[in-house]
């Protein structure tokens, strides 16, 4: 089966495959995702992204008509099971995006992008997040910055993802040698230093989900 293309737009089913592949992730990398959290955190970012991700999917079987409908689905469960940052922070990334795709019956590459942004544009409202705080944010936004030159320069939607995905893990690793800005690993000072942030790992595979979901279409 050949990749999207610019041109082609994302039904619900792949946006399905897309949380079905993040869920997977968080499943297999979950345990990784709690140690970086010990380090720095409160030790239960991956316990808490599982329990989130196995709701959303009971939750969106079956799936909702529209993008717009899945979107809010997945961002009203995850604020109401999952606990500590990773909820309200994730939920909030897909309550905004799900504002930004409205009613359309599948998103383009530019309302795909859209949806992401207004995402990520929700989480530097609820957690004031700056480039370099060693956050999310941090993997999140060069994501994003990808994703758009990629489409811009004409490239597959597919490629598009695939770039960002990149660019994810890019942010995910450089936020070691940072010094924590925000959230619970700002109290820890100097300590946070040489650590990745748990959320910014997480965020990477949000990403690479996406990509591998296109991939496959």
């Amino acid at each position: 089966m050949g990749t999207l293309t610019v041109t082609d737009a994302v039904p619900v089913d792949r946006l399905v495959a897309w949380l079905s592949s993040f869920r997977d992730a968080v499943h297999e990398q979950g345990a990784y995702l709690t140690e970086l959290d010990s380090a720095i955190g409160d030790a239960d970012h991956g316990v808490n992204l599982v329990r989130g991700m196995d709701a959303v999917m009971a939750a969106v079987d079956p799936p909702p008509s529209t993008p717009g409908e899945l979107l809010k689905k997945v961002g009203m469960t995850l604020v109401t099971s999952v606990g500590g940052a990773s909820g309200p922070l994730y939920g909030t990334f897909f309550l905004r995006g799900a504002a930004a795709a409205g009613d359309a019956s599948a998103l383009d590459g530019a309302a795909l992008l859209t949806m992401l942004r207004a995402g990520l544009e929700g989480i530097v409202a609820r957690g004031k997040a700056e480039p370099g705080d060693k956050t999310m944010y941090d993997a999140l936004a060069p994501a994003l910055a990808a994703f758009e030159r990629s489409l811009s320069a004409g490239e597959h939607l597919a490629a598009a993802a695939r770039a960002a995905a990149g660019a994810a893990a890019d942010g995910r690793d450089a936020t070691e040698p940072m010094l924590a800005l925000k959230g619970r690993a700002s109290y820890l000072g100097e300590r946070s230093v040489g650590h990745i942030d748990p959320g910014a790992a997480s965020s990477a595979l949000l990403f690479e989900a996406l990509a591998d979901s296109l991939d496959a279409r």
